[in-house]
C-alpha cells in the first residue's frame, strides 16, 4: 500500500481531491487540522490516504484511456459536420479576399483591395454564412422544435437548447418563446447572437428581485429563515450576520435567535459563530418565549432567526414556526425568507413552497449554487410564485460565499453556467 497526502481549506475539499485522484478505493488513514479557520485566515486541513498498489495501477490505466478519448470524439465530430463542409468551404474561400478569419471583424481596420462597398457586401455575406454554420451545428439538439402557433426560426435553436437544458419548465420556456417571437423585430431574428441578447434582456426583466436596502436611523430589520432540512439555513444566517456586522458601510448591531432546538449541533454551530463575531444570541424552546427573545434584542439593527429544519411534509414543525410568528408579529414586523437549494428540480421547489407558504413568505434565498449545473429551475420557480429573491449562497465559506441577488447574475448562470470568478 502506498501513502498519499492531500491538503485543502476544508476537510471536505481535501477528501474530494483524494476521491478525484483514486476514487472510493482510497482508505483514509488520518485527518489532521493544520490550521483552524478564522475570520481573517482560511483553514488548512490534511488528509492522509492509503491506496493498494493494484488499484493504483488500475487508476493509471484508466487515466491513460481517458486521455485518448478526445481524439475519438474529435473524429466523431468531423463525421457529424461532414454535411455542412460545403458551407464551411464557401466561408473559407470568401475569407481569402480579406485574409481574415470569417468570425473576426469587430474593431479591425482592413485595407481593402476592392471597392469599399463591395468589401462591405462580402463581409456581410461571410457573417451570414458563418452564422448559418453555427445554426446548423445547433440543430443537433436533443429536444424537438416546440409546437408553437408560429414556427420557431432556426436562429432560435441555440437559445432554446440552452434554456431547456438549464431545467426551465417547458411551458414557461414555450410561452417566453411566443412572447419573444411576437415582440422581436424581424431584422433581429436573422442572427443567433442578437436573438440571444434579446432573450437575455427579456429574462432579466421577468426575474423578481428584492433589493438590499440600507437601514434608516432608528429602523430595524428582522429576518427569519425557514425551509427544508439541510439547505444551509444556519450557515446562511452566519453569512448574513457577518455581512451586516462587518461588511457594509455601517457596522450594524446584530442579534441572533435560534428556534432549532431539535438539532443540538445546529445550535452549537450558531453559538460558536456568535462568540467569534461577539453577537448576542437567544435560544427559544417554546413559542411563548419568542416575543421575550425579540424584546431582549430590540436594541439591535438586525435580528436574524434560525428555525428548525423540517421536511416540507412535516406540518407539525411548520405549525410550531407559525405559532412563534403569531407571538412576535403583534409587536414586530418579521420578514420570512424561504431558503431553498438550487440543486433540486423545479417540481420539488414548488412542493417546498406550497408547504411553507402558510408562513406568509416574503422572499426566497437560493443556496448551493456551486453544487448545481442548471438554473432554469430557479427562474421557473420565481416566475410561477412571484416570490422575489434576496440572496444567493454559493458555497460554505463565511462570509464570502453570499451574493446579493440580481437578475443579471441569475440569467448569466442560467445561460452560461455558474462561474465563481464573475462574483
Amino acid at each position: 500500500m502506498k501513502i498519499f497526502t492531500f491538503s485543502a481549506s476544508t476537510p471536505a475539499e481535501a477528501l474530494k481531491k483524494a476521491k478525484d485522484e483514486f476514487g472510493d478505493e482510497a482508505v483514509i488513514i488520518e485527518t489532521k487540522t493544520i490550521r483552524k479557520k478564522t475570520l481573517s485566515e482560511d483553514g488548512l486541513y490534511e488528509i492522509i490516504v492509503g491506496v493498494d498498489e493494484k488499484i493504483l495501477e488500475e487508476a493509471k490505466l484508466k487515466k491513460k484511456l481517458t486521455q485518448k478519448q478526445p481524439k475519438d470524439i474529435k473524429k466523431e465530430s468531423q463525421d457529424i459536420l461532414f454535411d455542412i463542409s460545403e458551407a464551411a468551404k464557401q466561408i473559407s474561400n470568401i475569407s481569402k479576399v480579406t485574409q481574415k478569419s470569417p468570425f473576426d471583424f469587430e474593431d479591425e481596420t482592413i485595407k481593402p483591395s476592392v471597392e469599399p462597398q463591395e468589401l462591405k457586401e462580402i463581409k456581410k455575406e461571410i457573417t451570414k454564412l458563418a452564422d448559418k454554420v453555427k445554426l446548423i451545428q445547433n440543430m443537433f439538439w436533443e429536444e424537438k422544435s416546440p409546437k408553437l402557433d408560429e414556427p420557431l426560426p432556426p436562429e432560435f435553436a441555440e437559445i432554446y437548447r440552452l434554456a431547456s437544458q438549464s431545467g426551465m419548465d417547458k411551458e414557461h420556456l414555450d410561452s417566453i418563446m411566443k412572447l419573444t417571437l411576437s415582440h422581436m423585430p424581424l431584422k433581429m431574428r436573422e442572427n443567433s447572437t442578437t436573438v440571444k441578447r434579446y432573450f437575455q434582456t427579456l429574462l432579466r426583466k421577468m426575474v423578481p428581485i428584492r433589493l438590499e436596502q440600507t437601514l434608516s436611523p432608528g429602523e430595524r430589520k428582522i429576518m427569519m429563515l425557514v425551509g427544508p432540512t439541510g439547505v444551509g439555513k444556519t450557515t446562511s444566517i452566519a453569512k448574513l450576520a457577518a455581512k451586516y456586522s462587518f461588511m457594509m458601510q455601517k457596522k450594524y448591531k446584530v442579534g441572533l435567535i435560534v428556534l432549532d432546538t431539535y438539532r443540538i449541533g445546529a445550535v452549537e454551530q450558531l453559538m460558536q459563530y456568535a462568540r467569534m463575531m461577539k453577537l448576542a444570541i437567544e435560544i427559544v424552546v417554546d413559542p411563548p418565549e419568542f416575543s421575550t427573545a425579540l424584546n431582549a434584542l430590540s436594541y439591535c439593527d438586525y435580528i436574524l432567526i434560525d428555525t428548525m429544519g423540517s421536511s416540507p411534509y412535516d406540518k407539525k414543525k411548520i405549525e410550531q414556526i407559525y405559532e412563534c410568528l403569531e407571538q412576535g408579529s403583534s409587536n414586530f414586523e418579521i420578514d420570512v425568507t424561504l431558503a431553498l437549494p438550487a440543486s433540486i428540480k423545479y417540481e420539488d421547489l414548488l412542493v417546498a413552497y406550497n408547504n411553507f407558504s402558510p408562513l406568509n413568505l416574503d422572499t426566497v434565498m437560493f443556496t448551493k449554487l456551486d453544487e448545481s449545473k442548471g438554473f432554469g429551475n430557479i427562474f421557473s420557480f420565481v416566475l410561477e410564485t412571484k416570490l422575489p429573491i434576496n440572496y444567493f449562497s454559493v458555497g460554505q465559506e463565511v462570509p464570502e460565499d453570499l451574493v446579493v441577488a440580481s437578475s443579471d447574475f441569475l440569467v448569466e448562470c442560467l445561460l452560461n453556467g455558474f462561474d465563481r470568478s464573475k462574483i
